[in-house]
């Protein structure tokens, strides 16, 4: 049978700009290639969960593991199309008062969200939210490594992606008990809808009992 929605797998995967430049990876000899600020690790991820790029979950779901792939996506499967109303003009004022210097190429955050310099003129400067792939064609070679089972295994992939944060859990008569800082206790039990749907186990969480 292949592999299905909620299949936790493990892959190498290298992505590009069609017929251009690597943008990420996790191997090893592609990341030294490309220079990329990432660690070689393996990727663990469910399929159909939103954990990765939907157009290679769509892609891969009915696919066999243990095999390499070649994935071509359009923009509309991969980052999407540029939005021409993301692209804003801001007075030069604002950067001046944040002691920031904005020229064409440099990157700035605002409020969390991205954006690029287009131009700087007559004291306005042209800004672009897209992120920076929108409206690219690009590629992935992927290697589906093994299909995951172990469950510990599947959890701790599965909370490393939600949180960033390794907790302690337990698992006792279908129901999953993790343990969390108490800032992230009602942040957490948020996602017992999800537990329940990947794993058929009921969420419970409780607060940590390290110093914070």
């Amino acid at each position: 049978m292949g592999l299905q929605k909620n299949d936790f797998i493990e892959i190498e995967f290298t992505g590009k700009i069609k017929n251009g430049e690597i943008f990420d990876s996790n191997v090893k000899k592609d990341i030294e290639e490309a220079k990329l600020k990432t660690l070689a690790k393996p990727f663990i991820f469910a399929l159909g969960q939103g954990m990765f790029l939907k157009g290679i979950d769509d892609f891969l779901i009915g696919k066999e593991p243990n095999k390499g792939y070649h994935i071509e996506l359009s923009p509309e499967k991969a980052f999407g199309l540029r939005d021409s109303k993301l692209i804003k003009l801001i007075p030069a004022q604002v950067f001046k008062q944040h002691k920031m210097n904005p020229f064409p190429g440099a990157l700035f955050n605002f409020d969390g969200k991205i954006a690029k310099v287009l131009s700087v003129s007559g004291g306005r400067v042209r800004v672009d939210f897209n992120v920076p792939l929108a409206g690219k064609e690009v590629e992935y070679d992927v290697k589906v490594l093994r299909k995951v089972e172990n469950l510990n295994e599947k959890i701790k992939a599965f909370n490393d992606f939600l949180f960033k944060k390794d907790f302690k859990f337990s698992i006792k008569d279908k129901k999953i008990t993790l343990e969390v800082d108490k800032p992230l206790v009602k942040f957490v039990e948020m996602f017992k809808n999800k537990f329940k749907e990947i794993f058929d186990l009921e969420l419970g969480v409780k607060q940590s009992s390290k110093k914070e």
